[in-house]
C-alpha cells in the first residue's frame, strides 16, 4: 500500500494521556466459577480485583459485598523456578529438568513450596514446606561449569538461600540427572537436603507483582487436598482472604481502569491517489497513528475510531 504522512496539529495535547489509574470496583452478586469470573471481568472491565494494600481493602469492605467474593489472586500449582535464574547457565531447555519422586510434587496442605533431594528415595525430589530444617547443597558456578557443595547445617530453605549467595554462587540448580548423581555422592545416606527448586506460587491475574496479602489466619491451607488454588475475600471476616476450590460458585469483585476520551485534530498530508474515505485506507491510517502514540511515549492500549461530520464526510 502506498504510504501517508501524517502529521499532528496538537502532538503536545496526547503525550502521557492514556495514564493507568487506581483500581475502581464492581461488584457482582450473580455466582461464577473464578474461570468465569475471570473471564467476565476482563471482556466487560480490565480484570479479576487486584488488591495493593489495606486501603483497597478498607474501600471494598466500605461496599455492599456479598459473604464471600472471588478476587484475582490464584496459585499457579507448576510455576516451579531455580533460584538461580541467570540464563546464561541454562542451555537447550535444560532449566526444565526434573526428577520428581513419583505423586510429587503434592502441595500438601497448600504449603510445600520448596524442593529436598531425598537420599532414601535414590535421589528422586519431594516438595516440603519451606520452614523445614535440611542441610542445602550450594553450588560454585564459572560460566556453565559448577562445583557442589554439601553445607552439615541445618536451615530452613530461605536461610539456605542467603547462606549460599553469602559464602558460594547459590542455592544448587540440577540440569541433568549427571549432576543429580553428583549431589547424591556428596550427600551422606538418609539425608534430605535442599535444592534451589521452588513455587513462586500466589499471583494476580492482571500480572500485577503486587505482594500485599490478607490471609485468614491458617490461610491458604488447601484443605484436605481440595485443589483450593483461587482466592475469595470473606466480608464476614473484615474481607480477610481463603483459598478455595476454583470450581465453585461464588459472588466476584472486578477492577475497571476509568477510560478518558481525547479529540485529537490531525492534518494529513496525501501525496498519493488513495481515497481517504476507503475503509481500508483508513484502517491503515489509525495503525500508522497508534504507532505514533507509543513513539511518542504513550502507554497503554489507546483505542482509535474517525470521527464523522454532520455531512457524513471524515476529512474536509
Amino acid at each position: 500500500m502506498e504510504r501517508l504522512c501524517l502529521y499532528f496539529i496538537a502532538a503536545s495535547a496526547v503525550c502521557g494521556v492514556f495514564s493507568v489509574a487506581q483500581h475502581h470496583y464492581l461488584v457482582f452478586n450473580e455466582t461464577k466459577t473464578w474461570t468465569e469470573a475471570q473471564s467476565f471481568c476482563r471482556e466487560q472491565f480490565a480484570d479479576l480485583a487486584t488488591v495493593d494494600n489495606m486501603e483497597d481493602m478498607n474501600n471494598l469492605n466500605g461496599m455492599a459485598v456479598p459473604q464471600m467474593a472471588w478476587i484475582g489472586l490464584y496459585q499457579d500449582v507448576n510455576s516451579w523456578r531455580w533460584a538461580m535464574s541467570d540464563p546464561n547457565f541454562y542451555e537447550n531447555g535444560n532449566a526444565n529438568f526434573r526428577n520428581w519422586k513419583d505423586s510429587e510434587p503434592n502441595n500438601y496442605n497448600g504449603l510445600e513450596s520448596c524442593t529436598m533431594l531425598s537420599m532414601p528415595d535414590n535421589g528422586k525430589w519431594n516438595d516440603m514446606p519451606c520452614d523445614s530444617l535440611a542441610e542445602p547443597i550450594c553450588s560454585d558456578v564459572t560460566g556453565l561449569n559448577v562445583t557442589f557443595v554439601y553445607i552439615n547445617n541445618s536451615m530452613k530453605w530461605f536461610d539456605a538461600l542467603s547462606f549460599c549467595r553469602e559464602y558460594h554462587t547459590d542455592l544448587a540448580s540440577v540440569r541433568n540427572m549427571e549432576e543429580n548423581q553428583k549431589i547424591m555422592e556428596l550427600t551422606p545416606a538418609g539425608k534430605k537436603p535442599w535444592i534451589g527448586l521452588f513455587r513462586d506460587t500466589w499471583k494476580w491475574t492482571d500480572g500485577s507483582n503486587s505482594s500485599f496479602r490478607n490471609w485468614k489466619v491458617g490461610e491458604p491451607n488447601n484443605y484436605q487436598n481440595q485443589n483450593e488454588n483461587c482466592a475469595v475475600a470473606d466480608f464476614e471476616s473484615s474481607g480477610q482472604w481463603d483459598d478455595r476450590n476454583c470450581d465453585e460458585k461464588r459472588a466476584f469483585i472486578c477492577y475497571a481502569v476509568p477510560k478518558k476520551r481525547y479529540l485529537l485534530k490531525l492534518k494529513i498530508e496525501e501525496n498519493s491517489s488513495l481515497n481517504l474515505e476507503d475503509p481500508v485506507v483508513l484502517e491503515e491510517l489509525l495503525k500508522q497513528l497508534k504507532q505514533k502514540l507509543k513513539d511518542q511515549g504513550v502507554t497503554g492500549d489507546p483505542k482509535l475510531r474517525w470521527k464523522k461530520q454532520s455531512n457524513g464526510k471524515i476529512f474536509h
